[in-house]
């Protein structure tokens, strides 16, 4: 059986809890399995351009040890990307870039949920990257680090408040969780704000389910 590794970059094993809690309703009976694994080398939380340039030493060597048949990096960074698709000839799916490619068949607005202040302009300079800025409205932080998340009801309620800030007043029309850790909370913000949410792990995911089933394959070059 084909298995797709989740790789949480940071070292907080709640994190990848709830990683494998957000993946589990796409586990199906003659699908790949879906492993999730934490990287004991990352930092407690992925907040700063730093930290994403810390980890990627680290996550490409747990890539290039690993067995699976296609990953997905769990950090809304998407951290190592590009030189993890240089490591192995297999899938590798970001989910920042999974995450926002999903949000534009959703709707023509999207505004992102950041989890500080720090981390908007990162991801502006990835968003530009991909050549998505022009679809992106707004990008608003709920003001907790990676760690703070698992504060169910603060995290839950923030979320809220956020999100409605980002339909109501930059006018999205779809939103997408801009980190990992949230994922548990997406099918909550959804039926709050009566708009689609992206969890972009689960997005990642779907890629990578689809890339096995069809076989396709990266080209090296």
């Amino acid at each position: 059986m084909a298995e797709i590794l989740v790789i949480n970059p940071n070292s907080t094993v709640a994190v990848t809890e709830g990683l494998d809690a957000a993946v589990a309703p796409m586990r199906f009976a003659g699908g790949p399995s879906i492993r999730c694994i934490t990287l004991e080398d990352g930092p407690a939380g992925i907040q700063s351009q730093r930290d994403v340039d810390f980890v990627v030493a680290p996550l490409c060597r747990r890539i290039a040890y690993e067995t699976s048949d296609a990953f997905v990096i769990a950090c809304f960074s998407d951290p190592g990307l590009h030189a993890a698709r240089e490591t192995v000839a297999k899938p590798v799916v970001g989910i920042m870039e999974a995450g926002m490619t999903q949000a534009m068949t959703l709707g023509q607005r999207i505004g992102v949920i950041a989890i500080l202040h720090t981390s908007i302009a990162r991801h502006i300079r990835a968003f530009r990257a991909m050549g998505v800025a022009e679809r992106v409205v707004g990008e608003r932080p709920v003001g907790l680090n990676v760690v703070e998340l698992s504060d169910e009801k603060t995290t839950r309620d923030r979320l809220i408040t956020v999100g409605r800030m980002l339909v109501n007043q930059d006018g999205a029309d779809v939103i997408v969780l801009g980190c990992a850790g949230m994922a548990r909370y997406r099918p909550a913000l959804e039926e709050a704000l009566e708009t689609p949410v992206v969890d972009p792990t689960q997005a990642a995911v779907g890629l990578a389910i689809t890339q096995l089933q069809f076989r396709m394959r990266p080209r090296r070059i």
